[in-house]
């Protein structure tokens, strides 16, 4: 006959036993930050408040729009996309607390298209040291594009030197004796802009280069400076509303130079908004570059309005809505080509890969070498109130400008990526 104490420790061992066959035939929780069955989470910071934040904070509404239409299709591999969208208000400190909170609280399978080059150069190391995929960055400065420093870190938007190439190229192009002046903002952007332009303009025949800070009210000095040097092409590096103060402090003056702006400040409903009923006239003839397909014949282009009409409460439909989904589909690219059961690793590697394509009016070209975005841009200017390309398109590769054919990537199975 077995004592108390035998019979309790036997049934201590089959509760045991029990315990640890369970433990062996449930499903094991995923691995994977931000990955379950049925869902991927990924998260973002955003200038949903403060300077930046007119026209921008339009970005992530419409890259949350385009993931809830391929939500509807039956997501990627199966899992839904869940994407947090943390407001920075442009402020580096802010966007410090925002991808933290992502990362360890949140817990999330990669940061996308966080915007911003003082916000984001703010977390750059933070990122990369956690191990975490840094994806498709929303600035074209050259220091995402450092693989061997940043491995899991991708830029998106054209490197703002290419922009800033482009545009003194064509501006030589249309106007070779022209007096040309630069207007950028006080940080790199403006630097890279200012960079570009000195590839194919020798810095001593820029008439004026002059600086903006991002809190400015007022421009009335720099431009005075740059209409007494007689400026007749502006080449700008400036967010959209200081390209709407640039061209309306020079209406103010009677001066009416040609304008060359960046793709960060030249979206053109988003200027009408700032400048009222002068937009149109003010605008017509401004010259800008892109490299995504916001044209009015664009396939992409009718079917964001379509995404955007449905799930995005039918907001203003912009160049940055068209920026806030093209990005969207691009994660959606990378996920769908990570596999099955997708996790960090198969992500970078997936946009290594070169298998990448984008939707813009050239492939991207990212490798294990290469994390630039795009790096060609094409011409457009708005006549009678219409922005769209004019066929003139540039490739900047190792300091040389090239005109190149532009090659857009075409629509497929409605815009959703498939594995």
């Amino acid at each position: 006959m077995r004592s108390p104490a035998t019979t309790s420790a036997l049934a201590a061992l089959v509760a045991a036993a029990s315990l640890a066959l369970v433990a062996c035939t449930e499903p094991e929780e995923p691995d994977t930050p931000g990955v379950t069955p049925t869902t991927v989470t990924i998260g973002t910071h955003q200038p949903l408040t403060g300077p930046a934040a007119a026209g921008y904070a339009a970005i992530s509404a419409a890259t949350s729009a385009y993931f809830e239409y391929v939500n509807a299709g039956g997501g990627v591999n199966g899992r839904t996309i869940e994407y947090l969208i943390k407001d920075d208000a442009y402020d580096p400190t802010a966007t410090q607390q925002a991808v933290t909170e992502l990362v360890e609280q949140d817990d999330v399978l990669a940061i996308v298209n966080g915007l911003g080059t003082p916000t984001h150069s703010s977390v750059l190391d933070y990122v990369d040291d956690e191990g975490v995929p840094d994806l498709f960055i929303s600035s074209g400065s050259r220091v995402w594009n450092q693989p061997d420093l940043y491995p899991n870190t991708f830029g998106y938007n054209a490197e703002y030197v290419t922009e800033g190439a482009a545009l003194a190229q064509y501006a030589v192009d249309q106007r070779p004796d022209a007096v040309v002046c630069v207007l950028g903002q006080d940080d790199e952007y403006g630097e890279g802009i200012l960079e570009g332009v000195e590839i194919v303009i020798d810095s001593n025949e820029i008439a004026q280069v002059q600086t903006y800070l991002s809190w400015d009210e007022d421009l009335t000095g720099q431009l005075a400076t740059m209409k007494a040097a007689g400026c007749e092409v502006n080449i700008l590096g400036t967010i959209n509303g200081f390209t709407a103060m640039a061209l309306a402090t020079a209406a103010q003056m009677e001066w009416s130079p040609d304008w060359y702006v960046s793709s960060s400040g030249a979206d053109y409903p988003t200027l009408l908004e700032y400048l009222g009923e002068a937009g149109p006239v003010l605008l017509e003839g401004l010259v800008s570059v892109n490299y995504l397909p916001f044209n009015a014949d664009s396939e992409w282009n009718a079917l964001f309005r379509e995404i955007n009409d449905e799930y995005n409460d039918g907001a203003p439909f912009t160049g940055n809505t068209v920026f806030g989904m093209s990005v969207g589909y691009l994660f959606a690219e990378a996920l769908a080509a990570a596999g099955d059961e997708p996790t960090r690793e198969s992500l970078i590697a997936a946009v290594e890969s070169g298998e990448l394509l984008g939707n813009g009016i050239v492939p991207l070209g990212f490798s294990d070498s290469n994390h630039a975005g795009y790096q060609t841009v094409g011409i457009a200017t708005i006549e009678d109130g219409v922005q769209d390309y004019e066929g003139t398109t540039y490739n900047l590769n190792v300091g040389e400008v090239t005109e190149v054919d532009a090659a857009p990537v075409p629509l497929e199975n409605g815009g959703i990526p498939q594995g």
